[in-house]
This record gives C-alpha cells, sequence and structure tokens, in this order.
C-alpha cells in the first residue's frame, strides 16, 4: 500500500461512496479535482487568486484518508470524493451541482449509469449564497448538504431545506456575541461594513434592530465595493472614494465587518486602493475591526506587499477549531515534483511560493525557479497556515460526520419498515435518504477530541470563540482565543471574555479604545439628550440639587437614601450627622450655665422673701402670690432643660406641656396679682361693692382657673396626639434632625395661644392700672414685665419657623430664659433692692406717710 499521505490514496476512483464537495478553492476559474487510484485532474486554464483556500481542499482529502485509512470503522468500504469551484456566483454553482448528480461526463441529472459514482453526502459551500443555491437542489433529491458557513437568520432553513446542515454554530450566538461584546467595552457609536449584495442587506437588517435595543448607534452602514481583482480598480473609483470617508472618519474608532468569503479580498482591495489613492500608509488606519465567523487573513498572490497591520488588534468571531493529530505530517509530506503528485498542487505550489516549477508552460526569467523543497510552514500566514483554519475544521468535521454516520448504520440494527426487522444494514446498497435518520442525530469525539453533534435545527452544537489577531510587519500573526459566546451552561454564562489577553491596535497605546459619539459624561452629570442627533449622542448636565450619579454616562441622577445626603461634587452621598442640642456642644454648656444661674437666682430671690417674709413690701400685693410667681418661674428656668439633649419619648412628651403649664401658672400669677391691686383701689371708694371681692381667694381662683384651663389643652394634647421623638431628614441637607414632633401641631398652637391670650390679658390690665395711687404699687412694673414677656414671644414666632435643628431648639430656649428673667427682674428687683440696700423704705410707717 501507499503512504496514506500521499497522492494518489489506495481506493477506487470514487470510492464506494462519493462525497460531493461545492467550494470556493481559489475564487477564479473551475476546477474539478477527482482523488483516486487513477488520479485524474482537470484543470481548466486560469490563475488561483487565493492560495489559502486550498487548506479546504487538502483537509477533505486527509479526512476521506484518514477514514480509509481505518478499515475497522467502515470494513470493506472506502470514500472518494468530488470537488468543484463555485467560483462564488450562482451560474457556475448550479452548474457544479448538477455535475454533482449527473453521473457521466455529461451533465444528465437523473440518469444513472455509473454505480461507481455513488454519492452518499455533499459538502459546501463557501459562503450563505452558495450553501443555499446548492441546497435548493439537493433537497430535491433529500441528499445531505454538511455546509460549513454561517447564514443569516432571515429563514426557518430547517423546515424549508430539511436535508441540509451546517457544521457551524447557530448564527443567533454570533449576532448575539457582537452586541454582548459592544455592551461590554461599552462601544455605543460603531460603524457597519458588509458587502454590497443581499447577504450584507440581511446581515444589517438582522443586527440593527438587537443593536438599537441596546442603546447602540451606528455612525455609518458602508458597503464593501465587490473587487475581486485588480482589473475592476476602474469601474469602483467612486466605491473607493466613498469607502475613504468610512476609514477616514476618526470618530469612528470601532468597526463590525461582515466578513464572508467575497469581503475578505474586496475589504484588502479596497484598503489597498485607499491608501494608493490618498497616499497614506495603511497602519494609520487604526481602528477596532470586529469580524464575523468566516473571516481569514487572505492575500491574493498581487496583494503580498499588502500591510495586514491595519487589522492589528482586531476581534473575530470563529467556528472553534483544534489541532488535529496528523495533519501537519500530512502536508510535510506533499511532494509537488512526484510523477504521482496531482497536479492541482503544482500550481498551489507556483502561486503560493511566487515560482514556476522548470517544465511549466508560460514561464518568466524574472521567476524563481520551484524546487519542490520549499517549506510549507516558512509561508505567511496570510497565503498558508499550517494548522486547520476554522471552515477547513469544519470540513474535517463534516467528512467524520458522514463516517460516523456510516459505521452507525453499519454497527446499527435497521428500525426502517421498508428492511427487515433485526437485519443489518447493507452498505453498499445504501440511499442517500436513508442518511438522514442517523446522521441528525449522530455524536461523536473526533481525533483532536472535540464533542461533534447537531442540534434540533441542524447546526452545529457548540458556540463561537473570540480571537483577537495580532499581526506583525512581516505579514504573519497569532491568533489568541480572547472569550466565547457559547450556549446558556450550567453556570449561565453564555458571554466571556477576557480583557487582560487582548492586544489593540499600536496607535491605541494599549488602552481600551472608546467608541461613543462623544466624551462620556463624569459622576456628577448625566446624559441630557441633543435635539436632531442619533440617541447616543449627547450633552453632560450636571446632577441637580440632592441627587447624584456616581457611575460615567448615567442617564439619569438619582436621590441619595434618606440618611445620607450629596458631596459637593454630586458623585457619592455621605452620611448625615446627627443633630441636636447636645449638653457637651458649646451651645448646649452655655445654655446650661444660664439656666442654672437663672435657677441659683430665683432661689435667692426666693429665699430672700422668705427671710423678709413679714416685711410691708413682701405683704404688699398678696405674698403668697409672689411665692407661687418665684416658684413657677425656677420652674420656667429648669423646664429648659428638657430642651437640651438627644430627644426621648419621656423628654418629648412633658417638654411642650411643661413649659406651656408652668408659663401659664406664672401669667397668672402676674394676671391675679393686677386684678387685685385694680379692685384694692375700687375698693377704697366710699360705698363701694368691691370690698367682698378683695382677698386670697379672689387672686387664688384666678391662678387656679386660669391654670387649669391650660392644664386642660395639655391634658387633651397628650391623650389624642403627644408629641414623640422623630427623625426629620429633609429639613436639612446634610444633618438628620433629632427632634420632637409636636403630634398635633394645632394642639401645639392652641397651648401657645392660650399663652398668648393671658399675656395680653395681663399686660392690658397692668397697663390701665400702671398709675393708681399706690406707694407699693406693683402694676407699673407688671406693665413693663409684660411688655418684655410678649415682645420676646412676638420674636419667637417668626424665629422658630426660620430656623432648624438645634438652632430652633436654641431659639425656644432662649426665649424661655428672655421671658422669665424680664419677669423676675422687673418684678423683684425693685422689691429687693429696697429690702437689702433700702430697708428703711420697708415699714409700715413709710407705707402710711406715702398713702395719706
Amino acid at each position: 500500500m501507499a503512504d496514506p499521505f500521499q497522492f494518489p490514496y489506495e481506493y477506487d476512483q470514487t470510492g464506494d461512496f462519493t462525497i460531493g464537495a461545492i467550494t470556493a478553492l481559489y475564487g477564479c476559474i473551475s476546477n474539478e479535482i477527482l482523488f483516486s487510484e487513477h488520479p485524474k485532474t482537470t484543470l481548466v486554464d486560469g490563475l488561483l487568486a487565493s492560495p489559502k483556500y486550498y487548506q479546504h481542499v487538502l483537509s477533505l482529502a486527509f479526512a476521506v484518508n484518514e477514514m480509509n485509512k481505518n478499515h475497522k470503522f467502515l470494513p470493506n468500504i472506502s470514500l472518494g470524493l468530488q470537488i468543484y469551484d463555485s467560483l462564488l456566483n450562482a451560474r457556475m454553482t448550479h452548474q457544479n451541482t448538477l455535475k454533482l448528480l449527473s453521473t457521466s461526463e455529461r451533465t444528465v441529472p437523473n440518469f444513472k449509469c455509473d454505480k461507481q459514482k455513488n454519492l452518499i453526502a455533499v459538502i459546501g459551500g463557501p459562503d450563505s449564497e452558495i450553501s443555499l443555491h446548492v441546497a435548493t437542489l439537493f433537497s430535491i433529491y433529500k441528499i445531505p448538504q454538511i455546509a460549513y458557513c454561517v447564514i443569516a437568520p432571515v429563514m426557518d432553513v430547517k423546515s424549508q431545506l430539511p436535508s441540509f446542515y451546517r457544521m457551524v454554530p447557530s448564527e443567533q450566538y454570533q449576532y448575539s456575541g457582537i452586541v454582548q461584546l459592544l455592551l461590554h467595552f461599552q462601544w455605543t457609536w460603531i460603524g457597519i461594513l458588509t458587502m454590497d449584495n443581499d447577504n450584507g442587506d440581511k446581515f444589517v437588517q438582522t443586527l440593527m434592530p438587537m443593536l438599537l435595543k441596546k442603546g447602540i448607534c451606528t455612525a455609518l452602514n458602508g458597503k464593501i465595493p465587490a473587487i475581486s481583482h485588480a482589473i475592476d480598480m476602474l469601474s469602483s473609483v467612486d466605491s473607493i472614494i466613498i469607502m475613504a470617508s468610512y476609514l477616514s472618519n476618526s470618530k469612528v474608532n470601532v468597526l463590525v465587518v461582515n466578513a464572508e468569503n467575497p469581503t475578505i479580498p474586496s475589504l484588502h482591495w479596497t484598503i489597498y486602493l485607499y491608501t494608493v489613492f490618498t497616499g497614506i500608509t495603511e497602519s494609520s488606519i487604526y481602528k477596532v475591526w470586529i469580524m464575523t465567523a468566516q473571516w481569514e487573513f487572505t492575500l491574493e498572490t498581487m496583494q503580498r506587499a499588502s500591510d495586514i497591520q491595519v487589522f492589528d488588534g482586531g476581534l473575530s468571531f470563529a467556528i472553534h477549531s483544534n489541532e488535529v493529530p496528523g495533519f501537519r505530517k500530512f502536508l510535510y509530506a506533499l511532494q509537488p515534483i512526484s510523477p504521482k503528485e496531482d497536479i492541482f498542487l503544482r500550481i498551489f505550489w507556483e502561486q503560493a511560493f511566487n515560482c514556476l516549477f522548470s517544465n511549466s508552460k508560460g514561464g518568466s526569467e524574472s521567476i524563481d525557479t520551484c524546487t519542490g523543497a520549499e517549506k510549507l510552514e516558512n509561508l505567511p500566514g496570510t497565503i498558508f497556515e499550517m494548522n486547520m483554519i476554522g471552515q477547513s475544521y469544519s470540513i474535517y468535521n463534516a467528512v467524520q460526520a458522514i463516517a460516523h454516520t456510516l459505521h452507525h448504520m453499519y454497527t446499527s440494527r435497521s428500525k426502517h419498515r421498508a428492511m427487515p426487522e433485526r437485519a443489518k444494514l447493507d452498505l453498499r446498497n445504501l440511499q442517500h435518504w436513508q442518511l438522514h435518520l442517523f446522521l441528525k442525530s449522530i455524536s461523536f469525539n473526533n481525533t483532536a477530541g472535540d464533542t461533534v453533534s447537531f442540534n434540533e435545527n441542524g447546526e452545529l452544537s457548540a458556540g463561537f470563540d473570540i480571537v483577537n489577531w495580532v499581526t506583525f510587519p512581516n505579514q504573519s500573526f497569532l491568533k489568541v482565543k480572547v472569550g466565547r459566546m457559547a450556549p446558556q451552561d450550567a453556570l449561565n454564562q453564555e458571554f466571556t471574555i477576557n480583557e487582560e489577553a487582548i492586544t489593540w491596535h499600536y496607535r491605541f497605546n494599549q488602552v481600551l479604545p472608546l467608541a461613543k459619539c462623544n466624551e462620556k459624561c463624569q459622576p456628577g452629570y448625566s446624559k441630557k439628550k441633543e435635539e436632531g442627533k442619533p440617541f447616543c449622542c449627547y450633552n453632560c448636565s450636571l446632577c441637580p440639587d440632592g441627587k447624584i450619579s456616581d457611575q460615567m454616562d448615567m442617564n439619569d441622577c438619582f436621590q441619595c437614601p434618606k440618611d445620607q445626603f450629596p458631596n459637593k461634587n454630586r458623585d457619592q452621598c455621605l452620611p448625615k450627622v446627627i443633630n441636636f442640642l447636645s449638653f457637651t456642644e458649646p451651645l448646649g454648656i452655655t445654655l446650661v450655665f444660664f439656666i442654672l444661674a437663672a435657677s441659683v437666682m430665683t432661689a435667692l430671690v426666693f429665699g430672700i422673701f422668705i427671710k423678709h417674709k413679714n416685711t410691708p413690701i413682701v405683704k404688699a400685693n398678696n405674698r403668697d402670690l409672689s411665692f407661687f410667681l418665684l416658684i413657677s418661674l425656677f420652674l420656667c428656668f429648669l423646664c429648659a432643660l428638657l430642651f437640651i439633649g438627644r430627644p426621648q419619648s419621656l423628654i418629648c412628651y412633658l417638654r411642650q406641656p411643661a413649659f406651656g403649664t408652668i408659663f401659664s401658672v406664672a401669667v397668672s400669677c402676674l394676671l391675679a396679682k393686677t386684678i387685685t391691686v385694680v379692685l384694692a383701689f375700687m375698693a377704697t371708694k366710699p360705698g363701694s361693692r368691691m370690698r367682698k371681692w378683695v382677698g386670697k381667694r379672689l387672686a387664688n381662683s384666678i391662678l387656679l382657673g386660669c391654670s387649669l384651663i391650660q392644664a386642660s389643652i395639655c391634658a387633651l394634647w397628650l391623650c389624642t396626639a403627644p408629641p414623640f421623638p422623630y427623625f426629620n431628614m429633609k429639613a436639612l441637607s446634610e444633618e438628620i434632625i433629632v427632634e420632637c414632633n409636636e403630634g398635633s401641631i394645632t394642639m401645639f398652637y392652641s397651648v401657645l395661644g392660650y399663652l398668648g391670650f393671658l399675656a395680653i390679658v395681663s399686660l392690658t390690665v397692668a397697663f390701665l392700672a400702671r398709675k393708681l395711687p399706690d406707694s407699693f404699687n406693683e402694676a407699673k412694673f407688671i406693665t413693663f414685665s409684660m411688655l418684655v414677656f410678649c415682645s420676646v414671644w412676638l420674636c419667637f414666632v417668626p424665629s422658630y419657623l426660620s430656623t432648624k435643628g438645634k438652632y430652633m431648639v436654641a431659639v425656644e430656649i432662649f426665649s424661655i430664659l428672655a421671658s422669665s428673667a424680664g419677669l423676675l427682674g422687673c418684678i423683684f428687683a425693685p422689691k429687693c433692692y429696697i429690702i437689702i440696700f433700702r430697708p428703711d423704705l420697708n415699714t409700715k410707717d413709710h407705707l402710711t406717710r406715702r398713702n395719706v
């Protein structure tokens, strides 16, 4: 047996079963290759445009040879193959498809006269359009077709073409992956480049709604002119100029390219011609290129001088591929000068190494002579790769799938009704339509260790790899796997990306490229739409008072939690400070000092009056009322302590009612004193009936009655809606005020209103009695004291309402101290002066003389 890694292979002309292939070998003139024991290779004159695609042929031949080599896998059965070039056009595709359906030299479908050419399955084509052209014909005959291209989801392929399978994942993962990739890097201002054909339109129609739904705008939607060769240059000048505007747009840093087979050489030619017309270098066109799964760096022979560094740092979705054992050895064994070798290999060799064999026609002295000792591994990756590229790997898996299907049919008992029960399948009489039952459920591990199976839609049950292309000046490159877009797994991780493994275009200085219509809005600002521009274009507006934005490019500012407030930059929430009048702060200490000092002073005055209680000046104007007044003033000073410190439930419960009741007692004492003076004067008139009212009984009744009214109001307040501790988070933007909520505002102002009513009545009566002839007439002192009292509390109301927090409490404490001190000083200071410094005036004789 001959070396299995050399042509010709050890099997019949077409084998027991023939695997047909419609592919784009090199994108030029149609070629038919028949690998057989007696090689028959027909070559129509023409140049091979893209030698890299010859790997598709080699991977197909390698896979078939590998299956035929394993005699135990398919005993007594060999596989043959037929390959036709589609030339990437519908006419040649249909013509070559009909050739596969014909068994004679002439194209006569449905007429079988050659039993050796038993077509069992077809592999192809190179792009979605070619694949659907092929599938339309083969579906009539129910011949299984396994394509290796990604098809835009514009039709339910499996229901309309049930014989159609794809050795690639669902294209939906690729579309979702593009969107996820853009969202991950926050690229919202992008361009789209597609071929100027139906496939390009389908790509845009599918992707655009997904982009808009996720808030991604397209700055441009460009069409790549169909330039398949330099001869198209003159007819595409206008398209090149239009394309130049896309490439020179500095605001668009990210371009999504629908990279089907026709797109790749056309894009290369477009960029090459653009640089020729503009005089700039290709490397200066730096973008982030996002390519779809068909992308491969392939240069035509005339483009060897092109600089692929324009695509440096690009990202592409790729059909998963792996190192296939034995494939490199198969490539090393290729011998273009062997007499048994395939002629097609010689043509590939000449184009790949830019040389001619000595016996080649049309030789030129300016071209090197091929020796056959050239090394494939020395070719740049743009011409040929030693590892299987994605499409070649799919072709290899397609052959493996067909072989495993035949193996499974051979080893399994038939379940088909037309065959005898429990009988083995006779593979030599097998019909191609019988493969579907087994092919759609096939699952196996290939020689590279990957699991291969189809899903319910006839697609490969897998996802896409995300590859980072790192290019070098010598046209070599690295493909670095940096992520994956896969079917949802147990961890629910469909999209993964490793940013640290990505190498960006060197012009970006390894900094993440930006793709936005404008600069990002900094924290503290929000996006504001610009009229007449896409929604991705916006201005940045400062967050309003009370709101923040703590991330870049936020659509709206948001309120801080109630216990926090925005900082000056409005990009962070800070915890609010607890606000209450504390005993330990300077203001609290100062007020406590004055409260205690006033209380001590009141106690001293009370002590003086107790000591001199039998003196005329103390006994004048009702001594008992003076004692009650001093006690109430002492309590008034002390009740101010209830307003200092952190409010508690009991403190809030007592604070305002105690203040209202005690002050009512004090003002009631003054009212009783004044009325006593008036009645005493009126009782001195001859025949007056007021004498019966003069005495302690009336004074005590006035004191008790007025005080009970205020006490009743406070009791009703405490029973219906008592005050309670409250955290006021709205009054001050940066502080939480711990205060006593009045519970009922109506009751609070009722207490103050009644206190004010008593004060006005006392002031009025005292003012009218201020000039009564009495040596110890207190009316004029009461008048002055009530003027001070009323002035203080009239000023209190606006001050109380205009301040917040502890300063509002301090205003009320100050009002309590000032009004109480006014009463104490105006009424008792003159008497204390006489008692202490002028005891000679504190006599009954002096009182009698003054009254005469």
